[in-house]
């Protein structure tokens, strides 16, 4: 018998590779359980809905793409290139196999309408991701103004990547940002 623990992951791994693949609406908890290998008693146990086990699912990816961001970009030596790197990390991640675009954009185009908690996980993921841009932003000694174009900019890539196929629209932003970045003297541009 899996422990709890092991369960949990179970579930959540088998969550994480179907909603992500297929979509939430399509894939159903019968579905879950048989990819995760996890009875259909427990996996109820773990989650009594299939709402609260999306939740779950977010939660869990929210936490673990943006700590594998910050590993990225924080390892660079200055903030100007941690910033810069945001975008290097972006165009390998649009290049892996099962790049979908946007987990959060995705949930929330499926669900948002419907589901308070999902619009409220999609909200709460690009809030953390913009403040991650400002704090990036500022500890580059640029004017704050700045990160809501580099965010911009971010979440332009990560939905014209998803839709092209093709993980060019990282460099191009990447790009801009350092057109940004060279241009500013501190002032908001007309």
């Amino acid at each position: 018998m899996l422990s709890p623990e092991l369960a949990e992951a179970r579930v959540l791994d088998a969550a994480e590779t179907l909603f992500y693949d297929r979509g939430i609406q399509l894939v159903g908890m019968d579905e879950i359980r048989s990819t995760s290998g996890v009875s259909l008693k427990r996996l109820y146990q773990l989650y009594p809905a299939k709402g609260d086990l999306v939740e779950a699912y977010l939660r869990r990816r929210d936490t673990a793409w943006r700590r594998r961001l910050a590993e990225y970009a924080d390892a660079r030596p200055s903030p100007r290139e941690s910033l810069l790197a945001v975008f290097d990390w972006l165009y390998d991640w649009f290049g892996e196999p099962d790049f979908r675009g946007c987990a959060f954009i995705n949930s929330f185009g499926e669900l948002g309408a419907t589901s308070p908690e999902v619009a409220a996980i999609a909200r709460a993921h690009k809030d953390a991701f913009r403040r991650y841009l400002a704090d990036l932003v500022a500890a580059a000694g640029e004017p704050a103004w700045v990160a809501d174009h580099v965010a911009l900019l971010a979440e332009g890539a990560i939905t014209t990547a998803a839709i092209s196929g093709s993980p060019q629209s990282a460099r191009q932003a990447k790009d801009a940002v350092r057109i940004i970045l060279e241009s500013t003297g501190g002032t908001r541009p007309a």
